[in-house]
């Protein structure tokens, strides 16, 4: 029998998974409710765009609720962001988090959640049951003021 060399197309390309924290866990903030999150996230914002364009961002946490980082998912428009699930879960997975936080602001100053708001929680808290990582939460932020998803039942 004849044996055949392989196209480089039929070789699945080595993917080497790497955390390198550059911060011991005891440095590191824990969340304890939702107001701890929307603090962390408020003052990780860029304030010359929180109240300018739409932005997405995940909170990764670990078992007990310790920040291993925050990941920006997307930056839209003016009126909104595209939110990619397989990206959040990517990122979530390469850190090794076991929870993660939604977080996205909304320009127009209101925390009232939209259709697409409550949707892409669904489908988050949907994939995440799925890969046994926790969506703790989706915080909707302004400069002053946060709703939170998990603190009104809506999760």
């Amino acid at each position: 029998m004849k044996t055949t060399a392989k196209s480089k197309w039929e070789i699945v390309s080595e993917i080497e998974l790497v955390y390198k924290p550059g911060i011991k866990n005891t440095h590191r903030p824990k969340v304890t409710s939702s107001r701890s999150a929307y603090q962390l996230a408020v003052r990780c914002w860029d304030p010359d765009k929180i109240e300018f364009i739409e932005q997405f961002k995940i909170l990764l946490l670990n078992q007990s609720n310790t920040v291993l980082g925050l990941y920006e998912v997307s930056s839209g428009g003016l009126t909104g962001t595209v939110v990619d699930i397989r990206l959040v879960f990517s990122a979530a997975l390469k850190a090794g988090a076991t929870g993660i936080i939604m977080i996205h602001n909304h320009p127009s100053g209101r925390t009232a959640p939209s259709r697409p708001d409550t949707c892409i929680t669904r489908k988050v808290g949907e994939a995440g049951r799925l890969l046994d990582i926790l969506l703790l939460d989706h915080l909707i932020i302004t400069p002053e003021s946060f709703y939170s998803f998990a603190d009104d039942g809506a999760l």
